[in-house]
């Protein structure tokens, strides 16, 4: 999609499974990438990216602490001038156990990764995209986030708070040209797994192009969304 050329694209769990299927797209669509991970294996995973000035990439170690993250965006904007999309990667999972054997840890955990990290990085591009009169954000929320199974309240909690928050910044951006809706994965698996299973989950690859069209102005209408994204599974 050449519309991504010379878009500041700015993508949180840059290192990560998901995103080994969003950041090579965007690259190769000419974005001007802004990856945050939390240690060297981004440059492990795209060594060309490391002294490419066109992108930047830090290494944030914690993006549940407001300053860091502000100082994150901040540096993107003093680089590029603005953000024009953001997508919301970074995350976490653990569950296995019923509420009374959850622990506060976990609980704790859980709203931490998946729902602080993602309303703080939001509110922290959404001046940059105001001021620009557009903008994309695209959160990652989960099956469990609609729709819970047993032994999973901590993760699914989190996760249905990462699709109200969509939601209701939503209501309060559209009329301004901003777009925010969300993917709900199931399983993230390998292409080589799906070939023997086809039923084993879905590729980065393939959210990677969800992704990306919920980051086009193909999506321009599409507004407080939540977009399933189970392949054959469910």
């Amino acid at each position: 999609m050449t519309e991504f050329k010379d878009k500041v694209v700015l993508i949180t769990g840059a290192s990560g499974f998901l995103a080994s299927g969003v950041v090579p797209f965007f690259r190769d669509a000419g974005a001007h990438l802004v990856l945050t991970c939390s240690d060297h294996k981004l440059f492990d995973r795209y060594p060309d990216l490391e002294n490419d000035d066109n992108h930047l990439c830090v290494q944030a170690k914690d993006l549940t602490n407001p300053d860091t993250v502000d100082n994150f965006v901040n540096s993107a904007i003093d680089k590029f001038g603005r953000v024009d999309i953001l997508i919301n990667i970074v995350g976490g999972w653990e569950a296995g156990n019923p509420v009374h054997e959850t622990s506060i840890e976990t609980w704790d955990k859980m709203m931490l990764l998946n729902s602080r990290i993602t309303f703080l990085m939001s509110r922290a591009v959404v001046s940059s995209m105001l001021e620009n009169g557009r903008g994309k954000i695209v959160n990652v929320g989960a099956k469990p986030g609609v729709k819970a199974s047993g032994n999973d309240a901590a993760y699914a909690a989190s996760k249905a708070a990462v699709l109200r928050l969509t939601e209701s910044m939503s209501n309060e951006y559209k009329a301004k040209g901003i777009n925010i809706n969300a993917i709900l994965p199931s399983s993230i698996v390998p292409a080589e797994r799906l070939s023997d299973d086809p039923a084993a989950g879905v590729t980065p690859q393939q959210l990677g192009k969800v992704i990306a069209f919920l980051s086009s102005d193909d999506a321009s209408i599409i507004h407080g969304a939540a977009i399933p994204a189970y392949g054959i599974r469910f």
